[in-house]
């Protein structure tokens, strides 16, 4: 529940991105067409971390709390000092660079 009402900011992101796609792109040229094809991959970043970044959070969250460390400052610290190595790391670490590529630019997963 949230207290906010529709469109969600997820839909605000979209409707935007779609916007400067559908009307803007095909209307521009050169260095404002760029920035525009920038703009957009931006907004479809934001879109993406707003509908997948809350689970994505509390389940690093978890992550880093069966390894016994608070943040990911903890974890590099631990890793430094060889506290902390193993499988049980390289998952983390694996899920946690999956998760970056599923709002930076899922196309990496692929």
């Amino acid at each position: 529940m949230t207290p906010h009402d529709a469109p969600t900011a997820a839909e605000l992101v979209a409707a935007v991105r779609d916007f400067l796609g559908s009307d803007v792109l095909p209307a521009v040229e050169g260095r404002v067409r760029f920035h525009t094809r920038v703009a957009i991959n931006v907004l479809a970043m934001v879109e993406r971390e707003l509908l997948l970044g809350p689970e994505q959070a509390a389940e690093h969250a978890v992550r880093l709390a069966a390894l016994g460390v608070a943040d990911d400052a903890g974890l590099a610290a631990a890793i430094r000092s060889g506290e902390l190595d193993g499988p049980e790391v390289t998952e983390l670490v694996r899920r946690a660079v999956r998760a970056k590529l599923e709002v930076a630019n899922p196309g990496y997963l692929a």
